[in-house]
């Protein structure tokens, strides 16, 4: 990255990564905040929750605001409230105190993710947007993989406490990295859109790659949500041989995220956006039929590469679209799509595996790799659908415009 500071790119990144270590951490600790609180599972669930919605609620309002006073500004008060709420959070002597401070730190990290994306244009040049997307994705998988690994460490280190704790001086590291690397707001020409222009042809591509934005996340998501019961049920292997095979996805979503970049940078972003969603396919195929761990191992693989491709190719094309003073909006919508994305798979897709699989406690062997085909044959068509927004985006792009 020749004309960006390495020091820029790592609090870019490092608040990215946070932001998605702070959504998988705390799971490995629920059970100890059960018995430390003397409280049900329903209500320490809220501790995930209360993060999740946070991020949900504000990452679009986040995202226009960093427009309005400023990126770089913004990003540094978001760094601030994520750090101090996990000091909040490790310091919790209830469980309605560590709700509340888990909500926050949600605001803090809707933050994070909505600068870090829309800083990348004042960051690096055009021609290299796409490969620190990939960065960007790399630590957004990174951060995912290594929750449960590092917050049960954590937890048997210093209990509970010290998942929270451990994110202060990661957020001040970030915070310093921001402050001393992160280039100054600069004041961006009011927008010359007006109050119709959400049917202008840039923002018909903008809904598109949205909306494939949340077909792809709930994709990705049937693999968190089916996968486990396909593994430990259907295969019948034993909960540390799950675990590392459930790892491989996100391993490959790490190890492939910047490639994808310098791949969607050189043969540009339309065309990859294609050939990822065609990647994404060949593996939803591959999985709706697979049998026995190799070939499920092997679609995982495939499908992962996709993904990384796909959103790399595709969070280029959306900022490549977007004039500098709504960047941080845009950003903003690219990540509220992917975790309504997260949410549908989960619900959606679970509920079709569910229908398939009713009793999957006492349901045999042949009844869970049944529901786990029937689950990916749907998520198939959901990819056609996504390739066909492409392909209509790309005809649209191509298409000669009458100005009026």
């Amino acid at each position: 990255m020749q004309n960006a500071s390495r020091g820029s790119l790592a609090s870019l990144s490092l608040s990215m990564l946070l932001a998605s270590l702070g959504t998988s951490i705390a799971n490995v600790g629920l059970p100890s905040l059960a018995r430390a609180f003397d409280a049900s599972f329903h209500a320490v669930q809220w501790v995930v929750l209360a993060y999740l919605l946070a991020i949900t609620a504000v990452i679009v309002s986040a995202g226009r605001l960093g427009d309005r006073l400023g990126r770089r500004r913004l990003l540094l008060a978001g760094l601030c409230l994520f750090a101090a709420a996990c000091g909040l959070c490790a310091m919790a002597p209830s469980l309605q105190w560590l709700i509340a401070a888990r909500s926050l730190q949600g605001l803090g990290a809707a933050v994070m993710m909505a600068m870090a994306m829309g800083m990348v244009g004042d960051t690096v040049p055009r021609e290299r947007t796409g490969r620190v997307m990939g960065l960007l994705g790399t630590m957004s998988a990174v951060g995912t993989a290594m929750g449960p690994g590092v917050g049960g460490m954590l937890l048997g280190a210093w209990g509970w406490r010290g998942i929270f704790l451990v994110g202060v001086p990661l957020g001040v590291l970030a915070l310093v990295l921001a402050w001393r690397c992160l280039p100054a707001d600069r004041p961006h020409a009011p927008s010359s859109m007006g109050p119709n222009a959400w049917s202008s042809l840039k923002d018909a591509s903008l809904r598109a790659g949205l909306a494939m934005s949340a077909l792809v996340a709930a994709v990705i998501m049937a693999t968190f949500v089916v996968g486990p019961f396909y593994l430990s049920h259907g295969l019948g292997l034993e909960p540390a041989w799950m675990g590392l095979a459930m790892a491989v996805g996100p391993c490959v979503a790490a190890a492939s995220g910047v490639p994808a970049g310098r791949l969607t940078d050189r043969l540009g972003s339309r065309r990859m956006t294609l050939a990822g969603l065609g990647v994404l396919a060949c593996g939803a195929l591959l999985l709706s039929i697979a049998s026995g761990l190799l070939m499920y191992l092997g679609g995982l693989v495939i499908l992962t590469c996709g993904y990384s491709l796909f959103q790399a190719a595709n969070n280029t094309a959306v900022m490549s679209d977007v004039e500098g003073a709504r960047r941080g909006t845009v950003a903003g919508l690219l990540n509220l799509s992917r975790n309504l994305g997260l949410i549908f798979g989960t619900s959606a897709l679970g509920a079709v595996f569910a229908w398939a699989t009713p009793d999957v406690t006492h349901a045999t062997a042949q009844s869970v790799a049944h529901g786990m085909h029937l689950t990916f044959g749907v998520a198939l068509g959901l990819i056609l659908l996504a390739s066909a927004m492409a392909s209509g985006r790309i005809t649209g792009l191509n298409a000669p415009q009458n100005i009026r």
